[in-house]
């Protein structure tokens, strides 16, 4: 009989967000695959577990998948963990999932501490649709394609910044989203020195601007309705620059900017004309 893997939740700072569950499973299954096996020796030493580690990561992950797979096949219980939080999310362990499912194999999923749900339900903007769209690329023209389609997002967005370029990030986000964008930055969740700071784009980035210590995470108030439903041509004619700037054809861009903002095509087509005239004249 196949075994399962078990994608496992543990705490993002606090040791007493893992769930008797989790502690339970870490320490009966036959395996643990850990991001850092020094890390997670600290957690399995708190809790008393003995199970044997071997690591998974982003540069071995498709190699161990293999190893991991003939392990499961032979009937092994193997659990997966990552530094923090949720393997998988932004975190290494999709590829082995994605194989076990391929495969056939029971993939168990243990819930628990999440940055993301934390930063959300204390951000005071709304939760009842929110996009997770992790870190933003570092730069050149993916970032400014991703920032021209976070502009457009109606629901609630919630990023991760590392410490040392949250500040860029506000910046960046601040021109592209608006600076009167409302908006939460969540610092150290659940750890001693938890902080979350509410404020509009603009403010938030001049309080960066010092720096920030500790794990972040944002969380952006989404477009606006009524920008979304009657875009200026201006702003149509600006979304598409970004995106050919970003490497688009022009025609796709215009597309895609009519998709977001469901504005018709030719009204599209039509404000980049007219925004080209402007310029030329």
């Amino acid at each position: 009989m196949a075994g399962s893997l078990v994608v496992v939740a543990t705490p993002i700072g606090n040791l007493g967000d893992l769930s008797t569950r989790a502690t339970q499973v870490l320490r009966e299954v036959d395996l643990i695959l850990a991001e850092d096996t020094r890390h997670t020796g600290r957690l399995l030493a708190h809790i008393g577990s003995e199970v044997p580690q071997r690591s998974l990561h982003e540069h071995n992950e498709q190699q161990r998948t293999e190893e991991v797979l003939t392990r499961l096949q032979a009937g092994e219980r193997v659990a997966l963990v990552s530094d923090a939080g949720t393997p998988a999310v932004s975190d290494p362990g999709y590829r082995l999932v994605a194989a076990c499912v391929a495969a056939g194999l029971r993939v168990e999923p243990i819930p628990g501490p999440s940055a993301v749900l934390a930063a959300l339900v204390a951000s005071g903007l709304p939760t009842d649709r929110f996009a997770f769209d992790g870190f933003l690329p570092r730069k050149g023209a993916a970032r400014r394609q991703r920032l021209a389609e976070l502009a457009a997002e109606p629901r609630t967005i919630v990023l991760f910044a590392a410490p040392h370029r949250v500040a860029h990030d506000l910046d960046d986000l601040a021109a592209a989203l608006g600076p009167a964008r409302p908006a939460a930055l969540g610092r150290e969740l659940t750890k001693l020195h938890e902080e979350v700071r509410h404020g509009t784009l603009a403010t938030l980035a001049t309080a960066a601007a010092d720096g920030v210590r500790g794990e972040v995470t944002l969380v952006i108030a989404g477009a606006p309705t009524s920008a979304l439903a009657q875009p200026e041509d201006h702003e149509l004619a600006g979304r598409v620059a970004d995106l050919v700037a970003a490497g688009s054809t022009k025609k796709a861009a215009i597309a895609e900017v009519a998709r977001l903002t469901g504005t018709p095509k030719r009204t599209v087509y039509q404000a980049v004309l007219d925004h080209g005239e402007q310029e030329r004249t």
